[in-house]
């Protein structure tokens, strides 16, 4: 299963190949069109769909490190959240909870489903007092946007674990970027965490992960302590709510988002 992620290919439209190649040898360039020509014209001996000539352009050398930030807005996600990026500005209304945050190269900008799906869950987890003073525990930080937005939203303390470093590195940088280095902590590694019993848990991460791990993550949680699971594609919420009861977590709670599901449970 492609847990929601995969390729979706469709057949009545073109497909189109584009390759990149340094403008400064013409030469070069002039060969490898001609190689790149010869080639898909032996291709079209296997009865493929038609393939059409190879074009060249010159396109002008950009920062594509830097590039992609054009289209990273101010988000906000329930009644109070905003995600501010570093480099935008933002003027705050009187109970706007702003995430300052530049997510590099981690999962975690607020523009993908499971993230908003998780950030509104959790301002709904707060509005009924279960986080404010609350420990808790964030699997998968990536970026840190919800152990951000738990700090922001009261807890006392926040212990951020993935298992990619580049994602603990930007879940640092943006803890401290927001003034909250002293109640974010982010280290290598998953569950158990071997760090005693968590007030809250949040997992966004996939079904099957969800699946796996249903009783790694009960044993992180305190008895009444809450659960917030997302990254559940919709054709996956029985196998996942099934996990998690099958762990003594009870599912309290879902929202939904186009074909995108999360969580709420509790355990027993």
């Amino acid at each position: 299963m492609d847990e929601g992620l995969g390729a979706r290919l469709d057949p009545s439209r073109p497909s189109i190949v584009r390759a990149y190649l340094p403008a400064g040898d013409p030469g070069v360039v002039e060969r490898a069109t001609a190689e790149v020509g010869a080639a898909l014209g032996h291709l079209q001996a296997f009865g493929l769909r038609p393939i059409g000539d190879v074009s060249t352009r010159v396109i002008q050398e950009a920062d594509w490190a830097e590039a992609w930030k054009a289209h990273f807005p101010v988000l906000r996600v329930g009644r109070r959240l905003v995600i501010r990026p570093t480099w935008r500005r933002h003027r705050a209304r009187p109970d706007d909870v702003v995430l300052a945050l530049d997510p590099g190269m981690a999962f975690g900008t607020g523009l993908h489903p499971t993230t908003r799906l998780c950030l509104a869950r959790l301002e709904a987890v707060a509005d009924r007092g279960l986080v404010a003073g609350a420990r808790v525990l964030d699997v998968g930080c990536g970026s840190g946007i919800l152990s951000i937005a738990a700090a922001r939203l009261g807890a006392a303390s926040v212990l951020g674990v993935d298992t990619d470093p580049i994602a603990i590195e930007a879940t640092i940088a943006n803890a401290a970027r927001n003034g909250l280095a002293d109640r974010i902590a982010a280290r290598p590694g998953s569950v158990p965490t071997g760090d005693g019993l968590f007030d809250v848990v949040l997992a966004n991460l996939i079904a099957s992960l969800l699946v796996q791990l249903a009783t790694r993550l009960r044993d992180e949680l305190r008895p009444g302590g809450t659960l917030l699971a997302s990254g559940i594609f919709i054709d996956r919420e029985a196998d996942v709510a099934a996990a998690f009861e099958a762990a003594a977590l009870a599912v309290t709670g879902r929202s939904v988002e186009g074909e995108w599901i999360a969580l709420e449970a509790v355990r027993r």
